[in-house]
């Protein structure tokens, strides 16, 4: 069924008002008519709702409350990526992906060996772009948020959060002892609920960031032997935290 996020502002009673693009994309990509039915999401509070298309407009569409659905696809943890801006369109799809997995936000970096450099303009372009993307995919799989796609950030300014999380993990090549599960299993022991990870670009981590990060507080992890793509580390990260700890 289909699924749509609203603000608190759209909601009176039991009555909800579809603005923005999302109008033409019921009327003219989904064709929905009236009294089919949908589902809404405020997005304000994560409550969702079962509705029934009551009046179809150019500018709105409105909706009646058949009922409050009590169940929620959100997970009991919140993930936050720190990526390494990557090249070409791989942002896009670790986006994509890590909504689909559960992340609750995802911070891209500017990182020494990022290949990528981005001018203030093109910052703005992009992450008004990367925010669309974390919207549909959050629709898609029918999300009870949209994940934020915040500011270009930089290592200096995760290190000054870092007591803002329970746990930040680094996943770093050069690590060969402590494992990604041995973290995992501290996560869960202890009830952690707020983790971060950092990803390096294509060309890694520079050494001076991971120790900066480590004397921050970070837990330096491996990820086994082989080198992974970094688009590759983000899902793999984020996959392995919500099977361990949405069980």
């Amino acid at each position: 069924m289909p699924k749509f996020f609203v603000k608190e502002n759209q909601v009176n009673n039991n009555k909800i008002t579809i603005l923005g693009t999302d109008v033409n994309h019921i009327k003219n990509v989904l064709r929905l008519q009236l009294n089919e039915n949908i589902q809404i999401c405020n997005s304000d509070n994560q409550e969702n709702y079962l509705c029934k298309i009551k009046d179809i407009s150019d500018e709105q569409i409105k909706c009646d409350v058949l009922e409050k659905i009590e169940e929620t696809v959100e997970p009991r943890v919140k993930v936050t990526i720190f990526q390494g801006l990557p090249k070409s369109d791989k942002m896009e799809l670790i986006i994509q992906k890590s909504v689909e997995l559960g992340v609750y936000s995802i911070a891209p970096v500017d990182m020494g060996r990022c290949i990528v450099k981005l001018n203030e303009k093109d910052k703005l372009k992009k992450i008004d772009r990367w925010q669309k993307i974390s919207e549909v995919a959050a629709k898609q799989c029918g999300r009870d948020i949209i994940p934020q796609i915040s500011n270009v950030t930089t290592v200096k300014e995760i290190c000054s959060t870092i007591d803002d999380y329970d746990m930040i993990i680094v996943a770093y090549e050069k690590e060969k002892q402590n494992v990604l599960k041995n973290e995992l299993k501290e996560i869960k022991q202890k009830g952690f609920k707020k983790i971060g990870f950092v990803v390096g670009p294509e060309g890694g981590l520079e050494e001076k960031d991971v120790e900066m990060l480590k004397t921050s507080g970070a837990k330096i992890v491996t990820l086994g032997k082989r080198i992974l793509r970094t688009e590759t580390v983000a899902l793999n990260v984020l996959s392995n935290i919500m099977y361990e700890l949405e069980q």
